[in-house]
Protein backbone atom coordinates (compact mmCIF):
# COMPACT_ATOMS: atom_id res chain seq x y z
CA UNK A 1 0.00 0.00 0.00
CA UNK A 2 1.01 3.45 -1.17
CA UNK A 3 2.34 5.50 2.02
CA UNK A 4 0.20 8.58 3.18
CA UNK A 5 0.89 11.90 2.22
CA UNK A 6 1.73 14.88 3.97
CA UNK A 7 3.23 18.32 3.15
CA UNK A 8 6.31 20.02 5.00
CA UNK A 9 7.47 23.45 3.52
CA UNK A 10 10.91 22.30 3.99
CA UNK A 11 12.03 18.93 4.10
CA UNK A 12 15.76 17.61 5.40
CA UNK A 13 18.47 15.63 3.71
CA UNK A 14 18.23 11.78 4.58
CA UNK A 15 18.88 10.62 7.89
CA UNK A 16 17.48 13.79 9.51
CA UNK A 17 14.54 13.93 11.57
CA UNK A 18 11.39 15.77 10.09
CA UNK A 19 8.56 17.08 12.01
CA UNK A 20 5.48 17.41 11.17
CA UNK A 21 3.44 19.61 12.95
CA UNK A 22 0.50 22.49 12.62
CA UNK A 23 -3.02 21.14 10.83
CA UNK A 24 -1.13 18.92 8.80
CA UNK A 25 0.49 16.92 12.21
CA UNK A 26 -2.92 17.12 14.06
CA UNK A 27 -4.76 15.52 10.71
CA UNK A 28 -1.76 12.94 11.00
CA UNK A 29 -2.16 12.08 13.98
CA UNK A 30 -5.34 12.80 15.82
CA UNK A 31 -7.37 11.78 12.32
CA UNK A 32 -5.59 9.45 10.53
CA UNK A 33 -4.15 8.37 13.99
CA UNK A 34 -0.48 7.58 12.30
CA UNK A 35 1.86 5.64 14.98
CA UNK A 36 5.51 4.65 15.28
CA UNK A 37 6.42 2.98 12.37
CA UNK A 38 4.06 3.54 9.99
CA UNK A 39 5.74 4.74 6.45
CA UNK A 40 4.40 8.63 5.43
CA UNK A 41 5.60 10.18 1.83
CA UNK A 42 6.79 14.20 2.67
CA UNK A 43 6.25 16.44 -0.18
CA UNK A 44 6.88 20.08 -0.14
CA UNK A 45 4.18 20.47 -2.35
CA UNK A 46 6.43 21.86 -5.16
CA UNK A 47 7.75 18.55 -6.77
CA UNK A 48 10.13 17.53 -3.56
CA UNK A 49 9.11 13.94 -2.36
CA UNK A 50 10.79 11.82 0.78
CA UNK A 51 9.70 8.16 1.94
CA UNK A 52 10.09 8.65 5.78
CA UNK A 53 9.76 6.43 8.95
CA UNK A 54 7.44 7.78 12.19
CA UNK A 55 9.87 7.62 15.17
CA UNK A 56 7.85 9.82 17.28
CA UNK A 57 4.00 10.30 17.68
CA UNK A 58 2.46 13.09 19.69
CA UNK A 59 -1.57 14.39 19.55
CA UNK A 60 -0.71 16.98 17.31
CA UNK A 61 3.02 16.41 16.14
CA UNK A 62 5.11 13.58 14.47
CA UNK A 63 8.76 13.32 14.01
CA UNK A 64 9.83 11.07 10.83
CA UNK A 65 12.76 9.84 9.66
CA UNK A 66 13.84 10.65 6.81
CA UNK A 67 15.34 7.72 4.54
CA UNK A 68 15.35 9.41 0.84
CA UNK A 69 14.54 12.20 -1.24
CA UNK A 70 13.77 13.08 -4.69
CA UNK A 71 12.17 15.36 -7.32
CA UNK A 72 9.22 14.83 -9.04
CA UNK A 73 9.69 15.29 -13.04
CA UNK A 74 6.71 17.96 -13.91
CA UNK A 75 3.96 16.47 -16.36
CA UNK A 76 3.72 18.03 -19.36
CA UNK A 77 2.47 19.75 -21.44
CA UNK A 78 1.10 22.15 -18.16
CA UNK A 79 -2.18 22.68 -17.96
CA UNK A 80 -3.92 25.57 -16.53
CA UNK A 81 -8.00 25.86 -15.61
CA UNK A 82 -9.21 29.13 -15.79
CA UNK A 83 -12.93 28.03 -13.93
CA UNK A 84 -15.59 30.47 -13.58
CA UNK A 85 -17.12 30.66 -10.17
CA UNK A 86 -19.74 27.73 -9.37
CA UNK A 87 -22.67 27.85 -6.99
CA UNK A 88 -21.31 27.98 -3.36
CA UNK A 89 -22.64 24.48 -2.76
CA UNK A 90 -20.08 23.23 -5.79
CA UNK A 91 -17.64 25.74 -5.60
CA UNK A 92 -14.61 23.27 -3.87
CA UNK A 93 -15.62 20.42 -5.37
CA UNK A 94 -14.53 21.99 -8.75
CA UNK A 95 -11.28 22.29 -7.55
CA UNK A 96 -11.07 19.10 -5.40
CA UNK A 97 -12.11 17.23 -8.75
CA UNK A 98 -9.68 19.51 -10.96
CA UNK A 99 -6.87 18.62 -8.80
CA UNK A 100 -7.25 15.10 -8.40
CA UNK A 101 -7.09 15.27 -12.20
CA UNK A 102 -4.01 16.77 -12.45
CA UNK A 103 -4.85 20.59 -13.25
CA UNK A 104 -1.55 22.56 -12.45
CA UNK A 105 -2.77 25.89 -11.94
CA UNK A 106 -6.34 27.49 -10.95
CA UNK A 107 -7.22 30.73 -11.66
CA UNK A 108 -10.86 31.56 -10.63
CA UNK A 109 -12.88 33.87 -12.71
CA UNK A 110 -15.80 36.51 -12.15
CA UNK A 111 -17.51 35.82 -15.19
CA UNK A 112 -20.47 37.75 -16.36
CA UNK A 113 -23.27 34.98 -15.96
CA UNK A 114 -21.78 33.68 -12.63
CA UNK A 115 -24.54 33.56 -10.21
CA UNK A 116 -22.05 33.63 -7.23
CA UNK A 117 -20.08 36.73 -6.80
CA UNK A 118 -17.13 37.14 -4.86
CA UNK A 119 -16.38 40.76 -5.33
CA UNK A 120 -16.45 41.56 -1.53
CA UNK A 121 -14.85 38.49 -0.54
CA UNK A 122 -12.33 37.26 -3.05
CA UNK A 123 -9.55 36.79 -0.26
CA UNK A 124 -11.54 34.22 1.41
CA UNK A 125 -13.00 32.47 -1.69
CA UNK A 126 -9.37 32.31 -2.77
CA UNK A 127 -7.98 30.79 0.77
CA UNK A 128 -10.90 28.32 0.57
CA UNK A 129 -10.01 27.05 -2.58
CA UNK A 130 -6.48 26.66 -2.08
CA UNK A 131 -6.81 25.13 1.15
CA UNK A 132 -9.52 22.10 -1.29
CA UNK A 133 -6.47 22.22 -3.71
CA UNK A 134 -4.15 21.72 -0.74
CA UNK A 135 -5.91 18.35 0.32
CA UNK A 136 -6.86 17.10 -2.61
CA UNK A 137 -3.38 17.35 -3.47
CA UNK A 138 -2.71 14.90 -0.42
CA UNK A 139 -6.07 12.47 -1.15
CA UNK A 140 -4.71 11.96 -4.41
CA UNK A 141 -0.81 11.54 -2.98
CA UNK A 142 0.44 14.89 -5.83
CA UNK A 143 4.30 16.03 -5.49
CA UNK A 144 2.99 19.09 -6.50
CA UNK A 145 0.14 21.42 -4.98
CA UNK A 146 -1.75 23.28 -8.00
CA UNK A 147 -1.00 26.90 -7.37
CA UNK A 148 -4.47 29.21 -7.26
CA UNK A 149 -4.47 32.58 -8.23
CA UNK A 150 -6.51 35.92 -7.58
CA UNK A 151 -9.93 36.40 -8.44
CA UNK A 152 -9.78 37.47 -12.51
CA UNK A 153 -12.18 39.41 -14.46
CA UNK A 154 -12.53 39.15 -17.89
CA UNK A 155 -10.05 41.16 -19.23
CA UNK A 156 -7.67 39.36 -16.93
CA UNK A 157 -8.38 36.09 -18.44
CA UNK A 158 -8.29 37.59 -21.83
CA UNK A 159 -4.60 38.74 -21.22
CA UNK A 160 -4.03 35.53 -19.93
CA UNK A 161 -4.94 33.61 -23.37
CA UNK A 162 -2.79 36.41 -25.01
CA UNK A 163 0.17 34.91 -22.78
CA UNK A 164 -0.14 31.74 -23.53
CA UNK A 165 -0.72 31.94 -27.30
CA UNK A 166 2.34 34.22 -27.20
CA UNK A 167 4.46 31.23 -25.90
CA UNK A 168 2.90 29.09 -28.30
CA UNK A 169 0.22 27.49 -26.13
CA UNK A 170 -3.16 26.07 -26.69
CA UNK A 171 -6.00 28.11 -25.51
CA UNK A 172 -9.44 26.35 -25.20
CA UNK A 173 -12.99 27.87 -24.34
CA UNK A 174 -15.22 25.32 -24.03
CA UNK A 175 -18.64 25.96 -24.97
CA UNK A 176 -21.46 23.90 -26.83
CA UNK A 177 -21.03 26.25 -29.58
CA UNK A 178 -17.84 24.92 -30.52
CA UNK A 179 -17.29 23.46 -33.95
CA UNK A 180 -14.85 20.97 -32.78
CA UNK A 181 -13.33 18.45 -30.24
CA UNK A 182 -10.28 18.29 -28.19
CA UNK A 183 -8.81 15.72 -30.13
CA UNK A 184 -8.34 17.69 -33.32
CA UNK A 185 -6.26 20.39 -31.59
CA UNK A 186 -2.45 20.06 -32.31
CA UNK A 187 -2.19 19.58 -28.27
CA UNK A 188 0.53 17.15 -27.85
CA UNK A 189 3.05 19.25 -29.14
CA UNK A 190 2.28 22.26 -26.99
CA UNK A 191 3.95 23.59 -23.99
CA UNK A 192 1.34 24.30 -22.25
CA UNK A 193 -2.41 24.21 -22.46
CA UNK A 194 -5.11 26.85 -21.37
CA UNK A 195 -9.06 25.73 -20.70
CA UNK A 196 -11.79 28.09 -19.72
CA UNK A 197 -14.80 27.24 -18.27
CA UNK A 198 -17.46 28.95 -18.41
CA UNK A 199 -20.07 29.04 -15.80
CA UNK A 200 -23.65 27.27 -15.45
CA UNK A 201 -25.04 29.58 -17.15
CA UNK A 202 -22.47 29.59 -20.03
CA UNK A 203 -20.13 31.92 -21.92
CA UNK A 204 -22.03 35.57 -23.05
CA UNK A 205 -21.27 36.75 -26.90
CA UNK A 206 -19.02 39.30 -25.42
CA UNK A 207 -17.00 36.78 -23.30
CA UNK A 208 -16.63 34.40 -26.31
CA UNK A 209 -15.83 37.29 -28.70
CA UNK A 210 -13.58 38.23 -26.88
CA UNK A 211 -11.52 34.70 -26.13
CA UNK A 212 -11.70 34.08 -30.07
CA UNK A 213 -10.37 37.06 -30.86
CA UNK A 214 -7.22 36.95 -28.37
CA UNK A 215 -6.27 33.12 -29.66
CA UNK A 216 -8.70 30.71 -27.86
CA UNK A 217 -10.72 27.94 -29.79
CA UNK A 218 -14.03 27.42 -28.82
CA UNK A 219 -14.48 23.74 -28.48
CA UNK A 220 -16.74 21.28 -27.81
CA UNK A 221 -16.00 18.89 -24.70
CA UNK A 222 -18.31 16.43 -25.32
CA UNK A 223 -22.46 15.28 -26.49
CA UNK A 224 -23.54 16.26 -23.27
CA UNK A 225 -23.51 19.49 -21.48
CA UNK A 226 -21.48 19.01 -18.20
CA UNK A 227 -21.78 21.38 -14.57
CA UNK A 228 -19.43 23.53 -14.42
CA UNK A 229 -18.26 21.80 -11.42
CA UNK A 230 -17.18 18.76 -13.10
CA UNK A 231 -16.33 20.25 -16.65
CA UNK A 232 -12.16 20.82 -15.87
CA UNK A 233 -12.16 17.25 -14.69
CA UNK A 234 -13.42 15.67 -17.42
CA UNK A 235 -11.50 18.05 -19.95
CA UNK A 236 -7.96 17.22 -17.92
CA UNK A 237 -9.03 13.40 -18.28
CA UNK A 238 -9.48 13.83 -22.03
CA UNK A 239 -6.28 15.62 -21.88
CA UNK A 240 -4.14 12.75 -20.14
CA UNK A 241 -4.97 10.43 -22.87
CA UNK A 242 -4.27 13.00 -25.92
CA UNK A 243 -0.85 14.52 -24.62
CA UNK A 244 1.90 12.39 -22.87
CA UNK A 245 0.84 13.63 -19.47
CA UNK A 246 -0.51 9.97 -18.81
Amino acid sequence: MAATVFYLDEIPAPGAVAVLDGPEGRHAATVRRIRVGDPITLSDGRGVVARTTVVGAQKDRLELEVLDRAVAEPVSPTVTVVQALPKSERSELAVELMTEAGADLIIPWQASRCVANWETKARKGVEKWRAAARAAARQSRRAYIPLVADLHSTSDVVDVIREVRARKGIAVALHESGGGSLKELPLADAPEILLVVGPEGGLDESELREFTESGAAVTLLGPTVLRTSTAAAVALGALGALTPRW
